[in-house]
């Protein structure tokens, strides 16, 4: 009895062990944008599928990309993603006179796009965007992306974007803190300040502050 409550244990350890070393491996590219006739294709290779969306009238693609499950679009008028599975494609109209500098980061499950007005992310998992306003004046100092996380630093505050709890998590920058160093990797982003060490945990969607120690 003993011997077999040891190896269900044994068994339940490795089981457990493989889920986390699978969920840090990278996974392939399974996800193409596909621009043709007017329509954006999100075809997936591992289901078969293709998904499709029409462009509006006089609407211009700018960019497309996508990595591992995720694909991600801007035009002239909007933000569209998809990924694997999708039943339809997901859409946030830009506002009046908003303005995206860049391109989309993309990791395995999440993507994530700043504009002058707001961080819009995308969660693989629900396949949804979610959006993340920025306040007046409230400046932009770094962002990192990893596999399964994703993290904005600013003036004011830290978000976390996870797509195992689904939404952006913040927690506040202390006035005069000076960021040294941010870091996405598989499920864990890390901010470094001159005074603290901040740890977003995907999987809880949570903040953890550790104080340095600067004796």
């Amino acid at each position: 009895m003993v011997r077999l409550a040891l190896a269900v244990w044994i068994l339940t350890l490795a089981s457990v062990a493989g889920a986390q070393i699978a969920d840090e491996v990278p996974l392939a590219d399974v996800l193409e944008i596909l621009e043709l006739d007017r329509q954006l294709l999100a075809v997936d290779a591992r289901t078969g599928g293709q998904l499709e969306i029409s462009l509006r009238l006089s609407e211009r693609v700018l960019w497309k990309t996508a990595r591992g499950r995720v694909g991600m679009v801007l035009t002239d008028q909007r933000v569209l993603a998809a990924a694997v599975a999708s039943g339809t494609w997901q859409e946030i109209d830009l506002q009046n006179g908003e303005q995206v500098p860049g391109h989309a980061e993309l990791g395995d499950r999440v993507g994530l796009l700043l504009t002058s007005r707001r961080a819009i992310g995308f969660n693989g998992e629900s396949r949804n965007l979610l959006e993340a306003s920025l306040g007046l004046r409230e400046r932009v100092l770094a962002t990192a992306v990893g596999r399964n996380v994703a993290v904005v630093v600013t003036d004011r505050r830290a978000l976390g974007l996870s797509p195992s709890v689904g939404g952006f998590f913040d927690t506040p920058v202390l006035l005069g803190e000076t960021l040294e160093r941010i870091e996405a990797e598989s499920n864990l982003a890390t901010v470094t300040t001159a005074r603290r060490l901040l740890i977003f945990r995907t999987p809880t969607g949570t903040w953890e502050i550790r104080l340095r120690d600067l004796r």
